[in-house]
């Protein structure tokens, strides 16, 4: 059964809001994105998350999602970006937490990129879950297909291969469209703490999508249950600009009865 949010922070914001830090570690931007999210107990993976976050919930719920997209120019600070090393393919599956300073962010279960160069040095930094696959993605008109193959580390061999037909512009998002799209974070567990790598990046343009086709093996690969049925949400986005900032640890939570956020 899903369960019920233990505290609340505050709702997702429905604009991109001030950038939250000074500087910027890296510069990159994503292009031709496609999101598919099915609905989870958090309950289920709230143990997959890292010490000091939980499963962030609307109305209860929590979601798995499956991306496809194309990382663009990614550089360090002011400076240009990477050639060739810094534009490649990416299909991640994530989940949704929140910190117990009411921070949202997602939480990476795998993330499959087409440059083994980049693979390596999230892996070694950031302790980032990126693997080495092989990855295209094919457009026709209005019709996006991704494909993906594992190469390294395991399960090597595990595909994914999405169809999708991009509709109209969304003129006002629902409250699920901002819940799934409006994050400007991530945690990860890295060198014995949980730390929080904030983003920015401006209001997404999202656009209604529909799935044509799924044969995905990713999701289970990452640990969950593999998507049964259509996904509760399809949407896509042309891109934007993203500026990281310095990783920061995230608060402990305290011990006893949930605070009010």
């Amino acid at each position: 059964m899903l369960g019920e949010d233990e505290s609340v922070p505050p709702e997702p914001v429905d604009h991109a809001p001030r950038q939250a830090f000074p500087w910027a570690v890296l510069r990159q931007r994503w292009e031709d994105l496609t999101f598919l999210h099915w609905a989870v107990d958090p309950a289920l993976v709230a143990p997959l998350l890292p010490v000091g976050t939980r499963p962030d919930t609307l109305h209860g719920v929590s979601y798995v999602g499956l991306i496809g997209f194309r990382m663009v120019g990614l550089g360090f600070g002011r400076g240009p970006g990477v050639p060739y090393f810094g534009t490649f393919w990416e299909t991640n599956v994530r989940l949704y937490s929140v910190d117990d300073a009411g921070r949202r962010a997602v939480v990476f279960r795998s993330l499959d990129a087409s440059r083994l160069v980049p693979v390596l040095v999230a892996r070694a930094t950031l302790r980032l879950p990126y693997l080495w696959s092989s990855m295209r993605l094919a457009r026709d008109g209005d019709r996006r297909t991704y494909r993906c193959r594992r190469r390294w580390p395991g399960p090597a061999g595990a595909t994914s291969r999405m169809v999708v037909r991009v509709g109209e512009r969304i003129v006002e998002p629902t409250p699920l469209d901002h819940f799934l799209t409006a994050r400007w974070g991530l945690h990860t567990r890295a060198y014995g703490r949980t730390l929080h790598l904030p983003n920015w990046h401006p209001s997404w343009p999202l656009h209604r999508c529909e799935l044509l086709h799924l044969d995905d093996e990713l999701v289970a690969a990452a640990g969950l249950p593999a998507p049964v049925g259509p996904p509760v949400s399809v949407l896509y986005s042309p891109g934007v600009a993203v500026r990281f900032g310095p990783p920061v640890a995230a608060r402990p939570r305290a011990t006893g009865p949930p605070r009010a956020q």
